[in-house]
């Protein structure tokens, strides 16, 4: 049996970037800066941090680069990939990277953000004071 799942939570080293493949396909890479636990080795209050590449397809580079900034917080799922090529200099290079199939938030929109046309989805663990809700009509529509 095999099993390849990763889930980061950190936030964003630069601004994601939306590109085009040559077939017209979204896609995204940015670096993910994902705090280390604390540790009794680490240098005297030092915070230490690994910075994980990730690479996102269609729909989920859309998201990620409409909504998410450098410094925002963000929660990947996805898997682990390695890949290779041979660059100019006929050297083997290999490439570990996040592929993500979902991004999420899981922090509020920043403050003072402005509207871009239209409303981001409600932060993960958004209050009820924060999201809309529809007027529902009597009881006696529900099926049960």
């Amino acid at each position: 049996m095999a099993f390849n799942k990763v889930i980061l939570v950190g936030n964003l080293t630069a601004d994601p970037e939306l590109k085009q493949t040559q077939t017209g396909i979204s896609v995204t890479s940015f670096t993910v800066a994902v705090s280390r636990p604390f540790s009794k080795n680490a240098a005297e209050g030092q915070p230490q941090a690994d910075f994980i590449n990730v690479v996102a397809w269609r729909n989920t580079a859309e998201f990620v680069t409409k909504y998410f900034t450098k410094g925002r917080s963000i929660l990947i799922c996805g898997r682990l990939q390695t890949r290779s090529w041979t660059d100019q200099n006929g050297q083997k290079r290999y490439a570990t990277e996040v592929v993500a199939d979902e991004a999420q938030f899981i922090d509020r929109k920043p403050e003072g953000a402005a509207a871009a046309g239209t409303a981001a989805p409600a932060p993960y663990g958004a209050s009820p004071k924060d999201v809309a809700f529809e007027e529902m009509s009597a009881d006696d529509d529900l099926p049960f």
